[in-house]
């Protein structure tokens, strides 16, 4: 929407004139139609009434935007709207992520997660954030190289969908493996997307479960007990 014209008035008349705003190309968040965003994040004190030996901050950053394959077949071809969206949304999410994080040096754990309004196909999620244009770009903006693990979904308005992740670089390192749930209370409705990325500063409070370089040999012809029930 153009802003309202103004007056002006010269120094050498009293008489107004209408000036229109120049004229300029839409920016990035009318082009990906983003109705509204929501930035959540959370600071873990106390688990099991003792502090984390080391504090962590997780964050969920989400962008509500306009279905745009409202309507079409399950034929239709969804490529060009993913690169015309996807690289924005993954842009303007991490920019919220890396912002209330502290800086990408910050960020240790990532995931990503949709949820699409009940008009849609759950494939229209999976559009936005399942290719390069979203995945590869928010790897590359947060300085990650592991695969980024994802939840996505279909639902109502206010539906809560809990996001995993895991570490940016090191996927294997279990101490990482945590969730943040995401919640946006009037998204998304039947023909919108709810596009979110999540991130942390640090592990699950507390964690104690070893790792891979550190586990025992575990199979089932390992076990010589009945494990039958």
């Amino acid at each position: 929407m153009s802003p309202p014209a103004t007056s002006t008035a010269t120094a050498d008349s009293t008489a107004t004139a209408e000036v229109s705003a120049p004229d300029r190309p839409a920016g990035p968040h009318v082009i990906a139609g983003v109705r509204k965003t929501v930035l959540y994040y959370e600071d873990v004190l106390l688990e099991n009434r003792r502090g984390p030996s080391v504090p962590a901050r997780r964050a969920v950053a989400a962008a509500v935007i306009a279905n745009p394959w409202l309507g079409t077949g399950p034929g239709e071809d969804l490529s060009p709207e993913v690169a015309a969206i996807a690289p924005v949304l993954a842009r303007g999410l991490t920019d919220r992520l890396i912002d209330v994080l502290g800086g990408v040096g910050a960020i240790e754990a990532f995931g990503k997660a949709a949820i699409v309004g009940t008009a849609g196909e759950v494939e229209h999620g999976g559009a936005l954030i399942h290719t390069p244009f979203f995945g590869n770009l928010m790897r590359d903006f947060l300085e990650g190289e592991s695969i980024i693990c994802f939840a996505d979904a279909r639902g109502d308005a206010g539906e809560t969908l809990v996001v995993p992740m895991w570490h940016k670089t090191h996927a294997a390192t279990r101490s990482h493996y945590q969730t943040i749930s995401a919640r946006v209370s009037d998204a998304p409705r039947a023909g919108e997307i709810v596009v979110i990325a999540a991130a942390s500063t640090g592990p699950r409070p507390h964690a104690r479960i070893g790792d891979r370089s550190t586990d025992p040999t575990v199979s089932a012809q390992h076990l010589e007990s009945d494990l039958s029930w």
